[in-house]
């Protein structure tokens, strides 16, 4: 008997399910796997050899491939993760083979105030500890390999300084690069949310401590080599990729790559290991395949197209999950995930809340750490109703995409009947279909009135299209974005940005580069004190970048960072570990 979660906290709950949860390889039965195929983590976690599986299953026939997405959401999240996993455990109980495929956990939310990725109540994911904390090294890898472009290029600057043409030839075998210390494209990343790191200065020291230059962090998940690591059909896909990755410019405009530095093949070798996808188990023993990072606002935010192709081969209904809202979550699933890996969705469920649509209707906005106002503790139709207005925003922005949408209200204990049937009545009458999910409180048996929904829609005929053709020019494919998918009535750009788009337009490869828009995830807009659907703006693009090994463009607009911060009250405040068991506590 599961614990309640009215009455425990979710590390709770997650622990004392952990003491019956069946071993990694019989959860790998239940998906489909053979023994050889699971290459157990302990007696809890696995990765999968992709290569076997697909080989084996290549030519059997996909299951349903349905897309978690939300609508805009307030800083304390919409339960999209929660919702993922109840909604498997909802097909579960309706006799279906289902499978989740959901994105690792960064450790700058799990310290900080948004918490661990599992889930949360009856519908989450275990081990929570290991899955949380570092698992089974995969940011790790990520990490590592982007730092080691850093240490070549940073190293070969140094050397290009203190050495002539013919003694860096002959000690390095490689002709000056002569990159522009200016045009320096990547920074180091962190796993952490640490906002003082955000410009640096390195080389500070004599001509023996490198080369003195600006610099920066970001977090490790909106790292190149994550979007890689995302978009991947194999190994030797990674390979390839891993090589494009434009690390700076030379002086002369070239793009200096990992390729050029030599350092791509070293890169690779951190990332075998992860680019085999992960498997765990919900508290309901289904399986759950892990892989990729979060953060749709300033990366691709997607799990795997390989967890993907192997959850679709072993189910019979695949549910994955986009970051953030429909807006940045959503449309990168829908432009950018499918045309990579070119699957087609059966149908798109959005997560709202009575909370965040009483936000977008004019109560306060929650903050994080700090009680909830009273405006949420009561019931106020009149917010709910006008809030909505952000959720039928994301409602036509999925029907835009061909695919059937189901909201899903994700309920939580103080809402109300009148509050409830308030939603549903909107958006019926935008042609959605709605259902009422308590999977938080209840797990499967509180989601079949989902599970019936998603399976209803995956029976209709849908018209899956992408928004935009890849041979329109960037700026065009930017505009149509931010025109049909955020509302707003243009684009702007600093002279900088425009520089760089039109550089990026006069590539011979720009055709095969996707749009990848780094945007606040708290508003439609690239303002996230803007909530609702806000009309009469016009989006603001500071700055271009190019990941060519991702094969996108990054347009980042507002005030957008690619490095977030650490609030006043952060999550490791809580987080402890008692010594004489070695169970970590806390963590949410």
């Amino acid at each position: 008997m599961a614990l309640d979660p009215k009455s425990f906290a979710d590390w709770e709950i997650a622990l004392d399910a952990e003491k019956r949860m069946p071993d990694i390889y019989e959860i790998g039965r239940r998906l489909g796997l053979e023994d050889k195929e699971l290459l157990p983590y302990g007696h809890s976690m696995g990765k999968i050899d992709a290569d076997a599986v697909l080989r084996r299953l290549g030519s059997k026939s996909d299951g349903k491939y349905v897309d978690v997405t939300a609508i805009t959401p307030t800083p304390l999240g919409e339960g999209k993760s929660t919702t993922t996993i109840g909604l498997v455990q909802g097909l579960g109980k309706r006799g279906k083979k289902a499978v989740a495929a959901i994105r690792q956990p960064s450790g700058g939310p799990t310290m900080g105030t948004k918490g661990s990725a599992a889930g949360g109540g009856l519908s989450q994911c275990i081990p929570l500890t290991q899955y949380s904390l570092g698992f089974t090294g995969d940011i790790n890898a990520v990490t590592n390999a982007h730092n080691l472009a850093m240490v070549a290029l940073s190293a070969r600057m140094q050397h290009e300084r203190n050495y002539d043409d013919e003694t860096l030839l002959r000690l390095s075998g490689q002709p000056r690069l002569n990159i522009d210390p200016t045009r320096v494209q990547m920074g180091w990343v962190i796993d952490f949310c640490c906002q003082s790191l955000r410009h640096i200065i390195t080389g500070m020291g004599g001509r023996s401590d490198g080369y003195m230059m600006q610099s920066r962090f970001d977090i490790s998940v909106s790292s190149e080599v994550m979007a890689i690591l995302a978009v991947a059909r194999d190994l030797a896909d990674l390979r390839e990729r891993m090589g494009r990755i434009v690390v700076a410019y030379s002086r002369d405009g070239a793009p200096v790559t990992t390729a050029d530095l030599r350092v791509d093949g070293a890169m690779t070798a951190w990332m075998v290991e992860a680019l085999k996808p992960n498997l765990i188990q919900t508290l309901e023993g289904q399986p759950v395949l892990v892989h990729a990072g979060p953060f749709a606002n300033i990366a691709l935010g997607q799990s795997s197209v390989i967890a993907d192709r192997i959850g679709l081969k072993l189910s019979e209904y695949l549910v994955t999950e986009s970051g953030f809202g429909a807006d940045i979550g959503y449309e990168k699933f829908w432009n950018l995930k499918c045309h990579y890996s070119g699957l087609t969705p059966d149908a798109a469920v959005v997560v709202a809340t009575i909370r965040a649509l009483k936000s977008h209707g004019g109560a306060p906005v929650p903050v994080p750490g700090r009680p909830l106002p009273d405006e949420y503790k009561e019931e106020n139709v009149a917010f709910v109703e006008k809030g909505c207005c952000n959720l039928l925003h994301h409602i036509e922005t999925v029907k835009k995409s061909g695919v059937a949408p189901v909201v899903c209200i994700n309920a939580f204990t103080g809402d109300t009947k009148a509050e409830i049937s308030a939603v549903r009545k909107l958006c019926e009458a935008a042609g959605a279909r709605v259902a009422l999910s308590s999977h938080w409180e209840h797990g499967g048996d509180g989601a079949l009135e989902l599970a019936d929904a998603v399976m209803d829609a995956c029976r209709e005929k849908n018209s899956f299209r992408p928004l935009y053709d890849w041979s329109l020019p960037l700026k065009q494919r930017i505009e149509r974005i931010a025109q049909e998918v955020y509302g707003a009535d243009g684009v702007d750009y600093t002279p900088e940005s425009h520089k760089q788009l039109a550089l990026l337009q006069s590539r011979d490869d720009v055709n095969s580069l996707g749009v990848c828009m780094a945007k606040t995830h708290l508003s439609v807009s690239d303002d996230p004190a803007q909530k609702g659907a806000p009309k009469g703006w016009r989006l603001k693009i500071r700055d271009i970048l190019l990941f060519g090994g991702a094969g996108f463009v990054v347009p980042v607009t507002g005030t957008i960072s690619l490095m977030p911060g650490t609030g006043s009250s952060p999550a490791y405040r809580n987080i402890d570990v008692d010594v004489t068991t070695g169970r970590v506590s806390g963590i949410f």
